[in-house]
């Protein structure tokens, strides 16, 4: 029996992380001022800066918190393995978008402040973030979410839900999850020229 309510809040939450991801290849690519060359002063530094925060704890503490503290258990609980296989692929990934993450973080000050080598590495790692999380989404709306709602049954995903529920009333770093959803609403907004 399938029940696709199992993966639909998550399915959600990867629209509104791929929206950010857009409006960040939009200022990566383009200096967010129309010029081709994204190493020169054009960057939006301010959206830069938000996008990352919204992916720190929006994509990373919020949703991959879900998917590591719960969907996955479940999943792991009804066979499918930790250690192999497409929860393996997703943990490997969230270690890598994590790092990526980190170092635009790191790279940031320096960057704003005219460091052609720290500007260097925001740019790489944000594009192999954006390449990244694309592929993962995809990975995981196209594979692994069909896999766990045909193997969740009613009353699992009910208990899944409900915890998500309540993943979804914790602060993260002292914002809401609607104040996250506000804040990629702000970045779509402001990626529109």
């Amino acid at each position: 029996m399938t029940s696709p309510d199992t993966t639909a809040v998550l399915r959600r939450e990867h629209r509104r992380i791929l929206e950010v991801v857009d409006v960040l290849d939009a200022v990566l690519s383009t200096g967010h001022s129309g010029a081709t060359d994204a190493s020169t002063d054009l960057l939006d530094f301010e959206i830069i800066e938000k996008c990352v925060r919204f992916f720190r704890l929006f994509a990373d503490a919020c949703h991959h918190g879900k998917e590591e503290g719960l969907l996955f258990p479940a999943l792991e609980a009804r066979g499918m393995s930790h250690d192999a296989g497409p929860i393996a692929v997703m943990l490997h990934e969230h270690r890598v978008g994590r790092a990526l993450v980190a170092a635009m973080a790191e790279s940031f000050g320096g960057a704003e402040a005219g460091d052609t080598g720290a500007r260097s590495r925001l740019l790489e790692a944000g594009r192999a973030y954006i390449d990244l999380i694309r592929s993962h989404i995809l990975k995981e709306d196209h594979a692994l979410f069909e896999m766990a709602d045909q193997m969740m049954d009613p009353p699992g995903c009910r208990r899944l839900c409900a915890a998500y529920a309540d993943v979804e009333g914790r602060r993260f770093e002292g914002c809401s999850k609607v104040e996250l959803e506000a804040l990629a609403d702000e970045i779509v907004a402001s990626g529109r020229v």
